[in-house]
C-alpha cells in the first residue's frame, strides 16, 4: 500500500510560487533522499499530487511543506492508494 497527497491550488500566482519554491524543494528533496517519494508534481491547474511509500512519510509531509504552511495549496487529501501495477 502507498499513500498519496493531492493538493488543490489557492490560486497563487506564479511569481508566489517560484518564491516559495526553494523551500519546498528542500522538503522533498530530504524525503527523495530517505526514499520515501516515489513520484511528485504539479497538475495543469496548479494542484498536486505526490505518491510516497507510507503513509507516515506522506503526514510527516504535509506538516513541513511550505506550499501547504504557507497557503499555496488551499486544502489537500491523503488518501491511501493500493498500486496493483508495481511491486512492493
Amino acid at each position: 500500500m502507498k499513500t498519496v497527497v493531492i493538493g488543490e491550488s489557492s490560486g497563487a500566482s506564479m511569481d508566489t510560487i517560484m518564491a516559495v519554491y526553494p523551500r519546498h524543494k528542500a522538503v522533498v528533496d530530504t524525503f527523495i533522499d530517505k526514499g520515501e517519494v516515489i513520484g511528485i508534481g504539479p497538475f495543469a491547474d496548479r494542484g498536486n499530487m505526490a505518491i510516497f511509500r507510507t503513509r507516515e512519510a506522506a503526514e510527516a509531509f504535509v506538516k513541513q511543506d511550505p506550499f501547504i504552511l504557507e497557503g499555496l495549496v488551499k486544502s489537500f487529501v491523503i488518501r491511501d492508494w493500493n498500486d496493483t501495477m508495481l511491486p512492493e
